[in-house]
């Protein structure tokens, strides 16, 4: 299933939905710019992020929780620290975003689907994101199997209540950027 397929769930959603994000570098092509500009120090125009923030806007507004967790290495790579820099934007949009260290993990914690990163809607549907070696996003695959989403959603309360909201995660290794 394309991303934009995938996207289009978030429409039709009641309650809730929750990403768990794995990777410690999402560089896929469309940022390359943005990411690059941040890089560099210099200013970055976001606005290749409107498609998302507005489809956020329009589900939170609509009564629906939208929450993450970023389980991330530490110290951070340069891909999680500018991701760190741009989440005031999910914020905004209305996503709850929240941070858990690696170290931080509690023992014996597996992640399925070979630690993917993974969405899951209204505690019955998943939707598995499947990348490129180079980072480019090949779509998802949806998983409605009662034992796997119920497998997910214990994790979901396991991991939200074990991470760091993003105000109170303060990374060392952290810069602060301007943007348009």
């Amino acid at each position: 299933m394309p991303s934009a397929e995938r996207n289009r769930l978030f429409e039709s959603i009641q309650r809730d939905a929750f990403h768990l994000e794995l990777r410690d570098d999402y560089s896929v092509p469309d940022e390359g710019g943005p990411f690059k500009s941040w890089l560099d120090g210099d200013d970055v125009d976001y606005s290749y992020l409107t498609p998302w923030t507005q489809l956020m806007k329009g589900t939170t507004q609509r009564g629906v929780t939208v929450r993450r967790v970023r389980v991330v290495t530490e110290p951070l790579t340069s891909y999680i620290r500018w991701e760190y820099s741009t989440t005031r934007l999910n914020e905004e949009a209305g996503e709850n975003i929240r941070w858990l260290p690696r170290h931080l993990l509690a023992e014996g914690i597996t992640f399925p689907f070979d630690g993917r990163d993974w969405w899951l809607f209204d505690e019955h549907l998943l939707a598995i994101g499947y990348f490129a070696p180079d980072g480019r996003v090949l779509g998802s695959r949806l998983i409605d199997d009662p034992d796997t989403v119920t497998q997910c959603v214990r994790l979901r309360d396991l991991l939200w209540t074990c991470a760091i909201p993003h105000a109170q995660y303060k990374p060392e290794n952290i810069r602060e950027h301007t943007s348009r």
